[in-house]
């Protein structure tokens, strides 16, 4: 088995797709009308309008309504990274965590949490 990707759904579909561009600096593959992948290293982050979740998996995912999921991205330099993305609602600061990480925690324009963090030298 291989775990191939997480997708996000939402109603602000150019939105979410520009955060995560900008973030990752990745061109992302627009394969549909409302769908598009972001290919990182390892895992695809794919973006769905919610209009297409209700068309074809009967509306079994809701958009904006997580807030269980930590989406985590390492970054080579958190406070470097956070300059970057001004716009973005950080939720907590650079952070050096209790494990060592360098961490700072945001939410994308759908409220999904995501964590920046850089591991130690």
């Amino acid at each position: 088995m291989k775990f191939a990707s997480v997708r996000l759904v939402t109603q602000q579909f150019e939105q979410l797709v520009q955060f995560y561009q900008n973030l990752s600096t990745l061109e992302p593959r627009r394969l549909a009308e409302g769908f598009a992948e972001i290919h990182f290293e390892g895992v695809v982050l794919a973006i769905s309008d919610e209009r297409l979740i209700r068309l074809h998996n009967q509306g079994l995912a809701v958009a904006a309504s997580n807030r269980s999921a930590i989406l985590e991205f390492e970054v080579a330099d958190v406070a470097a990274m956070l300059l970057k993305l001004r716009s973005a609602d950080v939720l907590m600061p650079v952070t050096k965590m209790p494990w060592g990480n360098t961490s700072a925690l945001l939410q994308d324009p759908d409220g999904n949490r995501v964590n920046l963090f850089s591991k130690p030298d």
